[in-house]
């Protein structure tokens, strides 16, 4: 039985395919028109419930059986009809009775009418609605991909949760690119249907005439009730399975089941609903038109707009309580306030004012709800998701965030602080989208122009009502919060180094303690600080290395302790040994594109290093050092198409030196020695900085 059913879809194509060949008698051809009538009932009321078009993703499949099935019960009709003297059962018989009701050419037109609205309406308009959803659907892929990206380097989602997205802009794509090649079926499912019917007419009259000695109006008779009704229970099912169609195409803006939505967006507009009753009664002044059927619908449309309006303004009064709430609340925050004046009147308590926290954050008024649990904001939740992304990943542990509000900035502004110093400043509008601008813009949206703050990319604040709309041109679209969270991220990784400060080494030692108290033992203090320790984690950090892999640092460490003294020397060793972490962190698929240095070049910047009391230094010449800048200027712009990182690859004995030279002008460019790398990465040249 579990074999049968596992194979029951195989099954009933076959068995579609046997209707083309296998005569049925009338009986059976019954049972096929109301499963087909069945059938695509199902298939419509499944279309208007659900959420989004990938709740059926069978659908394009399913289009295609059911269309064989049609065209099936069709040949098995036209069969009955031409081979029985117009008789095909009692389904084709009662349908037919019913709108012919006597007179042939009424129910003629009935059934063409029915033909060219499904042929002409429905199928057309699907059909274009398809193609261009599966091509806006294609052209955002890179956008959204971008935005899980985004989210999953905040630390907003993880990586099994990355991973689903991504299948499901997959699927989306697949989906609605079916979906564009189903329409044709469809298309064709309509033409097919006028041809049978022309053939059942043509040929039962020829045949009734020719081979049954009938009379014309006999013919007309017989033939025509066959042709109508049997056209008629093949089209109603097409209709219902076209009108799914364009359902399940047209729902990328809905936020619930088509019902739902339905009944939410009219009864959220009294105003409107009164104003068509309204417009319906001026209608009565007419002469000629019918009073009480007017009258009756513009009442109801009237009384109902008004108890809309009613039930609207009930629960906006509780709002309006709250209000009042928030304005006795502000009176308790004044009272806090006056006696946060009379603690400061203590001289000890002013001491708590010069300590410097290492990371704040202030928001203007209109942030605060982004912020505050209490009002449903979620931005500590996804501080914690962030910090403990950022110490699985990089092995440190960011601290603790101070949030505070601040009236010295507008309302919409945010201020981002490293050891009480401002080092990035945004602005966000909390009821739009930040809409990211594509690289390739075919189509532009309205909105207000702005910069992206992390990454400085041309955007635009769009409303809500836009956001579906903006993805579909290929437009990477991110809610306030994670724009503010991006921004936030991206800053603590640029200053990650900075928050490395003693007290935390100290931690990240005695932790180590714990798993290997031996090495510690052998490395700290015999042969090296905590002060020394630190400026070489700070020196991996500053360089986005993760220092996660504490064991190895150290035992590299160890090992070159020995014989070197010197702190920059030590840490290009440990990045040696730590070639695994670096080749993952700036690999994409096996491959990696970097600029090189031409041999000239580097012999010049090994030639040019001189001895100074904090170690070696370049004494290039400055017509040299512009050149070089100038040069390598010119080699990031081609990494603005690619999704990696500009690279710039040297030498070992180089690689410090030139990363010092350029990390004020280009602090995005990493630079790499072939060291750095596993040998089972393909590295392509795209540039090369010369002498």
């Amino acid at each position: 039985m579990k074999r049968i059913l596992e194979n029951a879809v195989s099954l009933i194509v076959v068995m579609i395919v046997l209707l083309l060949i296998i005569p049925l008698n009338t009986f059976l051809v019954d049972v096929m028109i109301i499963l087909n009538i069945g059938v695509s009932m199902l298939i419509l009321l499944i279309s208007m419930n659900i959420k989004e078009p990938l709740e059926f993703s069978i659908f394009p499949s399913l289009l295609l059986i059911t269309t064989l099935f049609r065209i099936g019960i069709n040949v098995s009709t036209t069969r009955s009809i031409l081979g029985n003297g117009g008789s095909a059962g009692a389904v084709i018989r009662a349908m037919g009775d019913f709108v012919l009701q006597g007179n042939v050419v009424v129910g003629c037109v009935i059934f063409l009418i029915i033909v060219l609205v499904q042929f002409l309406v429905i199928t057309k308009g699907a059909e274009r609605v398809a193609e261009v959803a599966a091509r806006f659907t294609l052209d955002a892929m890179p956008g959204k991909q971008m935005a899980i990206d985004a989210d999953l380097g905040s630390g907003l989602i993880n990586e099994q949760e990355a991973k689903e997205r991504r299948q499901k802009i997959q699927k989306e794509a697949d989906f609605y690119g079916s979906m564009d090649g189903a329409t044709k079926i469809v298309k064709g499912d309509a033409t097919m249907s006028l041809i049978i019917t022309a053939v059942n007419f043509i040929g039962g009259c020829v045949i009734g005439m020719v081979m049954g000695g009938m009379t014309f109006t006999e013919v007309l008779s017989a033939y025509s009730l066959a042709t109508v009704g049997d056209g008629l229970v093949s089209q109603i099912p097409a209709l219902m399975i076209s009108t799914a169609t364009g359902m399940i195409v047209t729902r990328a803006v809905a936020e619930d089941s088509l019902n739902i939505d339905v009944t939410k967006q009219f009864l959220n507009q009294p105003r409107s609903i009164m104003l068509t009753g309204a417009m319906l009664a001026i209608l009565l002044v007419l002469p000629g038109m019918p009073k009480l059927q007017l009258a009756v619908v513009s009442l109801v449309l009237m009384l109902g707009g008004w108890q809309l309006s009613r039930r609207m303004e009930e629960m906006a009064q509780p709002a309006q309580a709250q209000t009042g709430e928030g304005t006795l609340r502000m009176t308790e925050e004044e009272q806090l306030q006056a006696a946060e004046e009379e603690n400061f009147k203590d001289i000890n308590s002013v001491y708590s004012l010069i300590n410097v926290e290492p990371i704040e954050m202030e928001f203007g008024y209109s942030l605060i709800p982004l912020v505050d649990e209490a009002s449903g904001g979620r931005m500590i939740d996804r501080i914690v998701i962030f910090r403990r992304q950022y110490a699985q990943e990089m092995g440190l542990v960011i601290p603790s965030i101070r949030l505070r509000d601040s009236s010295s900035l507008n309302t919409n502004q945010y201020l981002i602080k490293i050891r009480g110093e401002e080092v990035a400043k945004g602005e966000i509008l909390v009821d739009y989208y930040l809409a990211l601008e594509p690289p390739n813009l075919e189509k532009e949206i309205d909105g207000i122009d702005t910069i992206e703050p992390a990454y400085g990319i041309p955007s635009k604040w769009i409303t809500v009502d836009k956001k579906e709309m903006a993805e579909i041109y290929g437009y990477t679209v991110i809610d306030p919060l994670s724009v503010m969270l991006t921004h936030l991220s991206e800053t603590v990784r640029q200053h990650a180094h900075e928050l490395l400060n003693r007290q935390e080494v100290v931690r990240l030692v005695e932790n180590m303690k714990k798993q290997t108290p031996e090495l510690v033992e052998e490395l700290i203090p015999s042969l090296i600080s905590y002060g020394n320790f630190q400026k070489i984690l700070t020196n991996l950090l500053k360089e986005g290395i993760p220092i996660k892999d504490m064991e190895t640092i150290m035992e590299t460490i160890i090992d070159s302790a020995m014989t070197v003294k010197d702190i920059d020397t030590i840490t290009e060793n440990i990045r040696v040994a730590l070639k695994r972490t670096i080749t993952r962190k700036f690999c994409e698929g096996g491959s990696m594109k970097v600029v090189t240095l031409d041999a000239e070049l580097e012999k010049s910047i090994v030639t040019s290093l001189t001895s100074g009391e904090r170690g070696m230094y370049l004494a290039l010449s400055p017509d040299v050092m512009q050149n070089i800048i100038t040069q390598l200027s010119d080699e990031v712009k081609k990494f603005h198409e690619l999704a990696q990182s500009p690279l710039v690859l040297t030498s070992q004995v180089v690689r410090v030196h030139f990363y010092r030279l350029i990390e004020q002008f280009f602090p995005d460019v990493y630079v790499l020695s072939f060291n750095e790398i596993s040998n089972n990465i393909q590295i392509q040249a795209i540039g090369n900085i010369t002498l």
